[in-house]
């Protein structure tokens, strides 16, 4: 019931990160991977990483929050492949600091990227999930997703937005056979953490006094999971946001 063979995944942002982490797990479960991202140079390094497990891979160039640069990917892949059946909304960005000192265009940026995108597209690729019969959307959320933080108002309603938007989803496309899901990652090890660390060192050491695992979590964390949400193993679940967090959103 885990194997993806024959199964075609569209994943934004998945040139890195935790896009990457679960385009892994959906490739050595025997799926097709669609990258689709800003990046070219990052996203030949992840293909070469998706080709080493044994699947195709297909890299298009895309601006996920501009509805032009998504139709025309959708309709790329689905012409590349034959069959879209798994779409992965992971890009995401964060522009931090405050809210008052955060300006309109950043507050915009973000939501567009991390929100705005999941929309298109889901819009986008709809028509030819209805017309296959089934398909998988999982929409990447977060740990603001269910927290505030003071340096992340953007960010944070952004992720709190996907949690909706996926229940949305999921009870206007049931009839569909179609399920949609959101992971919410916890504090994992990518390039954006890194680069709050390094602002706030002390996230570090709260993070793991936090944490009953008592680590961050790997992007090979969040493979496991894309699998068994791109899977039939998921076929009576949809409208779920669930944590991949070791523990962290049940600790006072």
């Amino acid at each position: 019931m885990f194997n993806l063979a024959g199964k075609v995944a569209v994943i934004t942002g998945g040139n890195g990160g935790i896009g990457l982490g679960m385009g892994c797990g959906l490739a050595e479960a025997g799926a097709k991977i669609v990258i689709a991202a800003r990046n070219e140079k990052k996203m030949e390094t992840a293909k070469a990483a998706l080709e080493g497990k044994g699947t195709q891979v297909l890299t298009i160039p895309t601006d996920v929050g501009k509805k032009d640069s998504v139709d025309n990917m959708i309709a790329e892949a689905k012409a590349h492949f034959g069959r879209l059946d798994i779409l992965i909304n992971n890009a995401g960005i964060n522009a931090g600091g405050p809210a008052e000192e955060l300006c309109l265009e950043d507050w915009e940026y973000v939501l567009n990227t991390n929100l705005t995108s999941a929309f298109l597209c889901s819009h986008a690729i709809y028509p030819y999930m209805k017309q296959l019969g089934a398909g998988k959307i999982i929409n990447i959320g977060s740990m603001m997703s269910i927290f505030g933080h003071r340096l992340a108002p953007a960010y944070a309603a952004s992720k709190g937005g996907i949690v909706q938007f996926t229940r949305t989803l999921a009870c206007s496309w049931a009839e569909d056979n179609i399920q949609a899901n959101a992971i919410l990652p916890g504090w994992i090890d990518t390039e954006m953490t890194q680069v709050l660390r390094e602002r706030l060192p002390e996230v570090h050491q709260s993070v793991i006094d936090r944490t009953p695992a008592n680590r961050w979590g790997t992007i090979e964390d969040l493979s496991g999971i894309a699998v068994f949400l791109a899977s039939s193993a998921s076929d009576f679940i949809t409208g779920a946001a669930i944590p991949v967090d070791g523990g962290y959103a049940i600790q006072g």
